[in-house]
């Protein structure tokens, strides 16, 4: 996943905590005492120590001086293995309180790595921990922030970070929350039954509060009983809005019937493992204008609708004040935004994918990429979605080519490569294509270049022989495809008996869209919760699904070929050192899209 702005109501609360924290390192308590251009200038002709002292000292002069960004460079800048003592430990805290007001979140990983080694005062070092578990947050790593936040509750006592616990936790399955298990920590054991309480749910409020007071009764000491996570407490405005009534409006002839057809098998079979689930009526879309649809959907007392799939109707309702019903469309519109009430939109979307293929490879410390797209308009799309994402980072291209999709990968992998070389290909392209590309890198003796693909490279079964050119290539998809990478194993993937019946019985290339008609039941269900509480997140079959200005975007799981097969990434494992370890085991054109 990658930096996360998804929070941003823990972030806030964060914001203050933080700035309320008693203390403030040493050296920043100095008064303003010297030039910090001189002082850099002056380090420039020092021996490494004192320079990385001087240095340091501009850094402090630089970020109370309003100079923040730079203060910040400077001090990640620094080689902190020259400085001893105090002054390591002072650098530490202001590198990790600029990484946080800053937003870069790696720099603060890096001051926190001096607690393995050094020894802090108890303030400082749950502050300095505090910040880490933030940071592990933002860069995708919500079990590990998870963790790290509760042993700071638990060795502070501090309720202000109760939101920023449930954030990480909530977005973790069964198995992930379960290895976080402490039986002998009652802070923890509390958080992780509220985990389970609110994930065993599945979206019934009443359901919820009821087992709620059990909880609160059972852990009245409790810092979440003192004060909840607002989110939670936010549902209870919601009580009595349970939905009992979904219209979903799918073609049954035309262009789309195929999807169709697989996207109504998911909701169909997900229904079918439920008890006591909302009623579905299924209308047929194919004739007749939307307006006629949604009075079909209102005389059936339809409460939510599903769809439409057509792109162009989705379209036309964004351009409408609202909806008549709160409506799950199955595709996105035309429009820059979603600014209709009511109208949610939610798709398995390769410009989503795009995007977070740019923030992952920003967050591994690339800067430098190149991109090779298919030269229509699927590639020219998915290519703006990357283009766009990865300059605003701040990365730079070297070289944007789109191919031929017939023709072999080779002359477009070299123009890819060309100079200036980039740290880092963008990759969009089907099997076929996909599995030229590492061998061609391997040929242009650019085997270690990383390569961050989109899930359409993975046919979605295993395929060791056939796949074992794409060992090494580095892609992202659902985590009903890469169950292992994704959650450790198919048996704690969401709806785990639906996954069972639909991979048993479905046509592989179907199942990305049955499994989207799955969390299309869940999300319609959820859709009080959204509209509601706009930061509502859901684990699903597709990805971890949250709500931005109506639009449902998807958060997903990424892989890496090893051997032929999709293998994990391993905590705190970058997705190039991936590479490395699975490594060890004519119609172009050269341009901007």
């Amino acid at each position: 996943m990658m930096i996360s702005t998804r929070g941003p109501m823990a972030a806030a609360l964060i914001a203050i905590s933080l700035a309320g924290c008693s203390f403030t390192p040493s050296i920043v308590q100095q008064a303003f005492d010297g030039d910090p251009d001189q002082l850099l200038a002056q380090a420039e002709q020092q021996q490494p120590t004192e320079a990385a002292q001087t240095r340091l000292h501009a850094a402090d002069i630089l970020a109370r001086s309003g100079r923040r960004p730079q203060a910040l460079e400077v001090a990640n800048n620094l080689d902190d293995s020259l400085l001893q003592g105090d002054d390591r430990r002072e650098w530490a805290m202001l590198l990790s309180e600029l990484g946080d007001s800053e937003g870069d979140p790696r720099a603060v990983l890096r001051a926190a790595e001096v607690l393995d080694d050094m020894q802090f005062p108890s303030d400082e070092a749950n502050l300095l921990r505090l910040r880490q578990g933030l940071a592990l947050g933002q860069t995708g790593k919500p079990q590990q922030a998870a963790q790290l936040l509760m042993q700071v509750q638990s060795d502070t006592g501090r309720e202000d970070i109760n939101d920023a616990i449930w954030e990480q936790l909530s977005v973790l399955n069964a198995r992930q929350a379960n290895a976080l298990a402490q039986p002998d920590n009652s802070i923890v054991t509390g958080w992780l039954e509220l985990a389970t309480l609110v994930r065993d749910s599945g979206g019934d409020i009443q359901r919820l509060f009821n087992q709620l007071d059990d909880w609160r009764v059972n852990y009245s000491d409790h810092p979440a009983n003192r004060r909840m996570p607002s989110q939670i407490t936010g549902l209870r405005d919601l009580e009595g809005q349970h939905v009992e009534n979904i219209a979903v409006m799918l073609p049954e002839s035309g262009p789309l019937a195929d999807v169709a057809d697989a996207i109504e098998r998911g909701i169909r079979t997900h229904q079918d493992n439920q008890t006591g689930g909302p009623q579905l009526t299924f209308i047929d879309s194919s004739s007749g204008n939307i307006d006629m649809l949604y009075q079909q959907a209102q005389s059936n007392g339809a409460q939510v609708v599903v769809g439409p799939l057509d792109k162009a109707v989705v379209t036309q309702l964004e351009n409408r004040a609202n909806v008549p019903i709160p409506t799950l469309a199955l595709n996105y519109g035309e429009g820059a935004s979603n600014n209709t009430e009511g109208l949610f939109e939610y798709g398995l979307s390769a410009e989503d994918e795009a995007r977070q293929a740019a923030d992952r490879a920003w967050q591994d410390g690339h800067r430098t990429a190149s991109m090779l797209v298919p030269n229509n308009g699927w590639g020219q799309r998915v290519g703006e979605a990357f283009w766009n994402e990865w300059r605003s980072l701040g990365g730079n291209t070297a070289n944007a080519v789109r191919y031929n999709p017939g023709a072999p990968a080779t002359e477009s992998t070299r123009r890819a490569i060309a100079d200036p070389r980039p740290d880092m290909l963008f990759l969009l392209a089907l099997p076929e294509y996909a599995r030229q590309v590492k061998p061609t890198l391997e040929y242009y003796s650019a085997s270690d270049l990383p390569v961050y693909a989109t899930s359409h490279l993975y046919e979605g079964r295993p395929q060791p022989r056939l796949d074992a050119d794409l060992n090494g290539v580095q892609f992202l998809d659902i985590p009903w495809q890469i169950p292992d990478a994704a959650v450790g194993g198919a048996d704690a993937l969401p709806f785990h008996a639906s996954y069972q019946e639909l991979r048993e019985e479905g046509n592989p290339a179907l199942f990305r869209l049955m499994a989207m008609g799955v969390d299309a039941y869940e999300l319609a269900r959820r859709i009080p919760q959204f509209e509601a509480l706009p930061q509502t997140q859901m684990q699903g079959a597709t990805g971890m699904l949250g709500n931005d200005a109506g639009r449902i975007y998807r958060e997903l799981p990424w892989a890496v070929f090893s051997n032929g097969v999709p293998a994990p990434i391993l905590i705190g494992q970058s997705l190039t050192d991936a590479d490395d370890e699975a490594g060890s085991s004519d119609n172009e054109e050269n341009t901007q899209p």
